[in-house]
């Protein structure tokens, strides 16, 4: 049964700011500053349109420039020091219990060490010293346990979806069985079941398979995923699996899941290795959909499946070739609050 005090809220519930962390040269971007910043500044644009941009940077005078003009209101700073730029992962997942948020503050420890993520492991905590959320919200330090946002998926109604690969893999929580981290996800999230895939993959993605990149409840019934079609795609064997997979998968109610098939991104590569392009790394925000873009004819196609998904929002795109360079997406760089953890912008910065 689902712990009915501790809800884990789905993406599209309403939000009070998306949080964005910022790329400088001490980060693995030092090189590619110059195409990626666009990426960050468009992203930030499209959600102050709607919501609170939370933006952990560097240097705060230089984001505003880069910015350019806007909306005040709309945007909160704390400079804090940072390895990387992958909020998804290092960023606090808040739940509800009672109604109430609590910001759980997971371990981050580079994707299972492979990656130094000293700085980025305590950028929850920061943000909560420099009193960047409401009062009344609590932070919940949850280490010793390793987990990225961007491995589980959360219809808000008490099932959890994720990947057996990233889950169980090594020098995250080895000292757990299947088991034991299903029983710990259901307790810290208030969920009533998980639904596991088994295969999945992206080459070049360095996450051992977070299913964001993968696969995506859209609502409490439906669920967008990559397919290949190509058998003679190095991705094939392993995707038409996981679409097996959510197959057999039912909803609350006992109902087969509406699936909503993705294009396979064009192989796009770099230095002779594949990039791990993903139509499946998709933002919810209040009003829209965020949707990465690679400079493809396909662009256009996930656009329009999602639009026919999400009819209530507009789906914005968002060029996101640089972005798969360091082999993540659009919704690896961000992490949304609910509006219920009331973001301050009058808070000491």
């Amino acid at each position: 049964m689902t712990n009915s005090s501790t809800v884990f809220p789905a993406e599209w519930h309403p939000q009070s700011a998306v949080q964005l962390t910022w790329p400088h040269e001490d980060t693995d971007w030092r090189a590619q500053l110059d195409e990626v910043v666009p990426c960050f500044v468009a992203i930030a644009r499209e959600v102050m349109r709607r919501e609170t941009a939370l933006i952990v940077c560097a240097d705060e005078r230089e984001v505003r420039t880069q910015l350019g003009t806007f909306d005040e209101r709309r945007a909160v700073f704390r400079q804090i020091s940072t390895n990387d730029t992958w909020a998804r992962d290092h960023g606090g997942i808040t739940v509800l219990r009672d109604g109430v948020p609590e910001i759980r503050d997971f371990v981050f420890n580079g994707w299972g060490m492979k990656y130094p993520a000293c700085h980025d492991n305590r950028i929850t905590g920061e943000l909560f010293k420099m009193k960047t959320f409401a009062p009344f919200v609590k932070r919940c330090d949850m280490s010793p346990f390793v987990l990225e946002g961007g491995s589980v998926e959360s219809d808000g109604r008490g099932t959890l979806l994720t990947t057996s690969k990233c889950l169980l893999s090594h020098n995250r929580n080895t000292h757990l069985d299947r088991a034991q981290v299903e029983a710990a996800l259901k307790s810290f999230f208030g969920a009533g079941r998980v639904l596991w895939l088994e295969h999945g993959h992206l080459a070049g993605d360095d996450t051992d398979g977070h299913v964001d990149t993968l696969a995506r409840f859209c609502d409490a019934e439906t669920i967008a995923y990559v397919q290949c079609t190509d058998e003679a795609d190095r991705h094939f064997r392993e995707l038409h699996a996981m679409e097996a997979t959510l197959r057999t998968f039912r909803t609350t109610g006992g109902k087969p899941y509406r699936l909503i098939p993705l294009p396979m991104a064009d192989p796009a590569f770099d230095d002779g290795g594949q990039l791990p392009a993903t139509y499946a790394n998709f933002l919810i925000i209040n009003g829209a959909v965020l949707a990465p873009f690679y400079g493809s004819p396909k662009d256009r196609m996930a656009q329009s499946i999602l639009q026919q998904t999400f009819p209530g929002r507009e789906i914005v795109g968002i060029d996101c070739t640089a972005l798969i360079r360091q082999h993540g997406s659009l919704h690896c760089v961000t992490m949304q609050y609910p509006v219920e953890a009331a973001i301050r912008p009058t808070g000491h910065k």
